[in-house]
């Protein structure tokens, strides 16, 4: 099992999204960025993500959720209406990727950046060096540090 950091805004999808339908699966898609969508195509089922709530008013990791189902092509892609939309993209070489997630933890409060960076475990983190990042893999101790934070 591998770990990782997503980050949404709670209005399109947080962690009450999830914690409202803990059994079903959301599609984790619009990632455009090639280093996130290929952090997306390394995941596999039973991968753990914390949920980080960004550009809100309480910015910070909000919880845990799990893969259920490991990358595919990202259906948004291909529809016109969408704000995903890759002209781009084919069926037989599609661009981007999506994911399924499913709900596994709210924490108590969410967890600010601030306090995130104060952590010496957390100093080498992406989260930290490279923040504008929507998806990237944690290290199985800055995965520990951020669940003793919420605990």
């Amino acid at each position: 099992m591998r770990y990782w950091l997503v980050k949404s805004e709670p209005e399109e999808c947080g962690i009450d999204d999830f914690a409202g339908t803990p059994s079903k699966a959301i599609q984790w898609d619009g990632v455009r960025n090639y280093q996130a969508r290929n952090f997306l195509r390394e995941m596999a089922v039973d991968d753990i993500a914390i949920l980080y709530h960004s550009s809100c008013k309480k910015v910070g990791a909000a919880g845990l959720i799990k893969v259920s189902q490991a990358a595919y092509p990202d259906p948004e892609q291909f529809n016109l209406e969408s704000d995903y939309y890759d002209p781009k993209s084919t069926a037989v070489a599609p661009r981007w990727s999506a994911v399924d997630f499913v709900f596994v933890e709210k924490y108590a409060q969410i967890i600010p950046l601030t306090i995130l960076k104060q952590h010496t475990a957390l100093q080498d983190c992406m989260l930290v060096t490279r923040n504008r990042l929507s998806v990237m893999p944690l290290t199985e101790q800055e995965f520990l540090t951020i669940q003793d934070l919420a605990n």
